[in-house]
């Protein structure tokens, strides 16, 4: 993933791009930058690595070499960014948040049109240097970001610094926010509306998909419309936002409470005491607890003073290994105890086995599970909520292919079968994930729970790694979203 922040004021703005951009720090672990635009001295920008450090050690001592009214920043877990560019758009330097699924192709095409590409050492691509050069050919901007919504097969949102002003983008589809903020001389653009209130913004808008906004320092210009389909990843408010966050005028606080309280209400355990896995599934156990009549306690609690957020090192071995670390067992609370844990999701299962294990040997009598989301049974091909390359790194998928064979692992009527709440395939699966982990009982929030929660009608919610529900028919999209400049269909992915 990745957040982005940016603001264009009457007065210096490094101070707020500084702080801005650190409040998106839970989107990304592994780069960050920071660039300004100061008329006389033009474009100051700097880029650093954070995958053994933390946003505000590489960029507190740089802060007086920023100069200048308006400014960007970003974190993110992969491109080195901002980028640059000179270009007949003028000089500007631009932001994304974006996975490109047909980097591939586009690369190919930009290269056969004679355009020329920067190479990591990796021989990987910086996919925010594809989309600069998508921009560029068009003769103004928005018709530059047209491009891109046509060209990318995945998501793009967007942040762009220029000589006057900064203009914005949402991806097409809505899959990742955009919210521009106000306070008096100054307007600002993020990712996350929890960078607003300490630096003194309020919400002012929040984009629509494909939505186009230039903003200044007096205020901001729609450049082009929303579009009128929206697909939002739900994951916002299951696991990657803020809890202080809104998005659509939703908190995500507010919408784990509600889906805990839904399930504490209807859910027949018998437990001592309720409890989240911190830190995404706090908001959902509060809520649990009370719409289960049980007490909330912290039975386990990361530690913060050296974990203070999520690494996520790039070596799979060492990712398990601080997942482990950061978290620390309340023997007192748990000792003979029925405890029921709520927790966001479950991907491969790693997390779920450690700390399962970890609560019984801390003398839990029992473990009962709750997990904020339907199963993932798809993997995203929209936004980069987990490192998983492949479908079948996901547990329910390995358990079908266990139950099944690997070929009803990618048989999308087999999936299906899986996917569909308590089907007897869908059963099937959750009592073997229960039984692998040796956990007393295991269940997952329903889709009905989850959109209720969230407020939004589901066609406007992205449910795809539950239901698949993403892969829109090339016919149905034109019908749903006359002004799309981009459709999709499966095969794309």
């Amino acid at each position: 993933m990745a957040g982005f922040f940016g603001t264009v004021s009457s007065e210096p703005c490094a101070t707020d791009v500084f702080y801005g951009t650190d409040y998106n720090s839970h989107l990304g672990t592994r780069r960050a930058g920071m660039v300004t635009y100061d008329p006389e001295l033009g474009f100051k920008r700097s880029i650093h690595s954070l995958e053994s450090t933390y946003f505000r050690t590489k960029f507190e001592d740089e802060l007086p070499k920023f100069k200048g009214n308006s400014g960007i920043g970003i974190i993110s877990d992969t491109d080195a960014q901002p980028q640059l560019f000179n270009s007949h758009l003028g000089r500007f330097a631009i932001c994304t948040v974006a996975k490109i699924n047909n980097i591939e192709e586009i690369t190919k095409k930009l290269l056969e049109e004679g355009k020329h590409l920067t190479e990591f050492s990796s021989g990987r691509i910086n996919q925010t240097e594809v989309i600069g050069l998508l921009i560029i050919k068009g003769k103004t901007f928005v018709e530059g970001i047209e491009n891109v919504f046509r060209e990318v097969r995945g998501s793009c949102s967007m942040i762009i610094l220029t000589e006057n002003g900064i203009i914005t983008a949402r991806d097409s589809w809505g899959r990742t926010p955009v919210i521009i903020g106000k306070k008096e001389g100054a307007y600002a653009i993020t990712s996350e509306t929890t960078a607003f209130p300490n630096l003194d913004y309020e919400v002012d808008k929040f984009l629509g998909p494909g939505e186009i906004v230039k903003v200044t320092k007096d205020g901001y210009e729609v450049l082009r419309k929303p579009n009128k389909r929206m697909q939002i990843c739900s994951f916002l408010w299951i696991y990657y936002g803020f809890p202080t966050s809104d998005y659509e005028n939703r908190n995500t606080e507010a919408v784990r409470n509600a889906c805990g309280f839904a399930m504490g209400k209807e859910d027949d355990a018998v437990v001592d005491c309720a409890c989240g896995i911190p830190d995404s599934g706090i908001g959902m156990a509060i809520g649990y607890a009370a719409g289960h009549g049980c007490p909330y306690m912290r039975a386990i609690s990361k530690y913060t003073p050296t974990w203070p957020r999520s690494f996520t090192p790039s070596n799979q071995e060492m990712r398990n290994l601080v997942a482990k670390m950061k978290l620390i067992q309340n023997k007192t609370i748990l000792k003979g105890k029925k405890v029921l844990f709520c927790d966001d999701s479950i991907v491969r299962g790693t997390q779920l086995r450690d700390n399962t294990t970890c609560l019984f040997e801390a003398g839990a009598q029992e473990v009962h599970m709750r997990i904020a989301c339907p199963p993932l049974v798809y993997g995203c091909k929209f936004v980069n909520f987990t490192s998983s390359k492949s479908d079948l790194e996901l547990i329910t998928r390995r358990i079908i292919a266990e139950l099944e064979g690997p070929e009803a692992a990618m048989d999308p009527e087999r999936i299906k079968a899986y996917a569909t709440t308590d089907s007897p395939e869908y059963k099937r699966m959750v009592q073997t994930i229960q039984e692998r982990f040796h956990l007393t009982s295991l269940k997952f929030t329903k889709m009905e729970t989850l959109i209720d929660a969230i407020g939004l009608p589901k066609d406007q919610i992205c449910t795809h790694c539950f239901d698949g529900s993403s892969a829109y028919t090339l016919e149905q999209a034109n019908l749903d979203n006359g002004e799309q400049l981009y459709v999709f269909n499966s095969e794309h992915f």
